[in-house]
């Protein structure tokens, strides 16, 4: 499973997502990746999963199909994540 945070920096809600990373981490030992939907590969993978809303974050399946997303400034809980990051 991947699982992805599309998420723009210096934004109002930057902090948010920050704080929901470091803490993420922190309980479960694992990071997710991080992409800036302005950059070359975000917009792709952006474009690829029509994202835009942010921030996005978004369980994928190794072949690449969506298992859940939760988009806007309501994020998900640190356990509805962990699931997937967990499932590999």
């Amino acid at each position: 499973m991947r699982v992805v945070v599309v998420t723009k920096p210096e934004t109002d809600y930057a902090r948010s997502v920050e704080i929901f990373l470091n803490d993420f981490k922190r309980q479960t030992g694992k990071e997710v990746e991080i992409l800036d939907p302005d950059s070359l590969a975000g917009g792709t993978f952006c474009q690829s999963y029509d994202i835009v809303e942010y921030p996005t974050i978004i369980a994928l399946s190794n072949d690449g199909q969506v298992q859940n997303s939760w988009r806007g400034t309501a994020l998900p809980t640190i356990s509805e994540v962990s699931y997937y990051v967990s499932q590999d």
